[in-house]
């Protein structure tokens, strides 16, 4: 059995905002400092540890330059950004899908946006002129628990988008000001680095498939994001994968991800597909899909369903190859093995000689720590070694 208690959702538990009185003082690090503080994200960042380790030491590290009170770190799928894989440590445990639904229909320092259009930081005040209002999920949601303001940071590269992280701020505190932003900007490359390096160890030994006996697995949601109905089997397969913990939603948080990001689409917030690819264990990867079903109600909205399902070969593939950074030949490569061709037809399609077909495969394989041709398309696309043992 695997317990993967991130795949639920947020990690949160309710947290004081802080005091009114209190304000954060401006910090003006010496070059030295700076260069001490740059060492120990990048030996954060060198460590094999997981996802979450990696974020929750990379917190720490920032907490010594920019302080919060809050924050909401997700990974995402590379290519919709929708997020999934959450970590997070916010006061409104009780409004998550209110949350999550305000923060994709929120255009304003989204992190689609803030990927191709500009620095990988910016902070709410800044962006908004002071007028937190223009931000739809502050005026929602955040302003009523006291967020005075927020930074946001993006971690994509030209392989995708890795993942975002929010930073809360309470009343009574100083805005984010620019030496804290630009430090955040300039951290952003190495952790996207390393963000997309533990996607890619993900697939360090092929999948074990889990439980397909139990059947599929569909949620339906309402527009506000509540689960209205879902399959007998959801509940079932959700306990095998990843059984209830204190304080874990009911739901994976994946899920209102993949069903907000089908709303953004719908309003024209954001044209990125509603689906999103997620690592639980052993290198099994789950996908969800959002999409309308059926005929509006009358309330005018189709019910939103949500399925859940083992990723197929396919997804797995691109995940792979956006993950180990291949380059666009490679990629070509790759999709082409897939299909069983040989050097000879590798070379013939690719109009290469052969002497070439095997350099890429070299590089592919020195890039994915795989031994040959076997053990590359079994981490690649899901298969299992017939040595394998259970």
């Amino acid at each position: 059995m695997v317990h993967i208690p991130d795949f639920r959702g947020f990690r949160i538990r309710p947290v004081a905002v802080s005091p009114a009185t209190r304000a954060y003082v401006c910090r003006v690090i010496p070059g030295r400092q700076q260069a001490r503080l740059s060492e120990r994200i990048d030996r954060v960042c060198a460590a094999r540890s997981d996802a979450k380790t990696l974020r929750l030491r990379v917190l720490d590290e920032i907490r010594h330059v920019v302080e919060f009170d809050s924050y909401a770190w997700l990974l995402t799928d590379p290519s919709s950004a929708v997020g999934c894989d959450p970590l997070a440590d916010v006061p409104c445990l009780s409004e998550l899908p209110t949350l999550i639904r305000f923060k994709y229909l929120t255009d304003v320092n989204r992190w689609t946006v803030l990927s191709v259009d500009g620095p990988a930081a910016r902070s709410l005040v800044e962006r908004t002129g002071g007028d937190l209002s223009l931000s739809l999920v502050w005026r929602e949601l955040l302003g009523g628990y006291g967020i005075a303001d927020v930074a946001s940071i993006v971690f994509a590269d030209r392989f995708g988008c890795w993942g975002f992280l929010d930073l809360w701020r309470g009343n009574g505190a100083d805005p984010f000001d620019r030496a804290e932003i630009d430090y955040l900007s300039g951290i952003a490359p190495r952790l996207t680095d390393a963000l997309r390096s533990r996607q890619a160890m993900t697939f360090s030994r092929p999948a074990v498939s889990q439980r397909h006996d139990l059947g599929p697995v569909v949620l339906l949601l309402d527009d506000d994001l509540n689960v209205i109905s879902q399959t007998a089997a959801t509940q079932e397969w959700l306990d095998v994968l990843v059984p209830q913990g204190p304080e874990q939603p009911a739901i994976p948080a994946s899920v209102y991800n993949a069903a907000g990001q089908l709303l953004a689409r719908e309003q024209g917030v954001d044209a990125h597909e509603a689906f999103a690819r997620v690592h639980l264990a052993e290198g099994f990867w789950v996908t969800l899909r959002a999409a309308r079903l059926g005929a509006a109600d009358a309330t005018g909205h189709a019910t939103i369903a949500v399925t859940i399902e083992e990723s197929s070969p396919l997804d797995r593939l691109e995940m792979f190859v956006r993950s180990f950074g291949l380059s666009p030949r490679e990629r070509e490569l790759m999709n082409l093995l897939a299909t069983g061709s040989d050097t000879r037809d590798l070379a013939r399609r690719l109009f290469l000689s052969e002497h070439t077909v095997q350099d890429h495969l070299k590089s592919i394989f020195a890039k994915t720590s795989s031994r040959n041709r076997n053990t590359l398309l079994s981490k690649a696309l899901g298969a299992r070694h017939e040595a394998r043992t259970h």
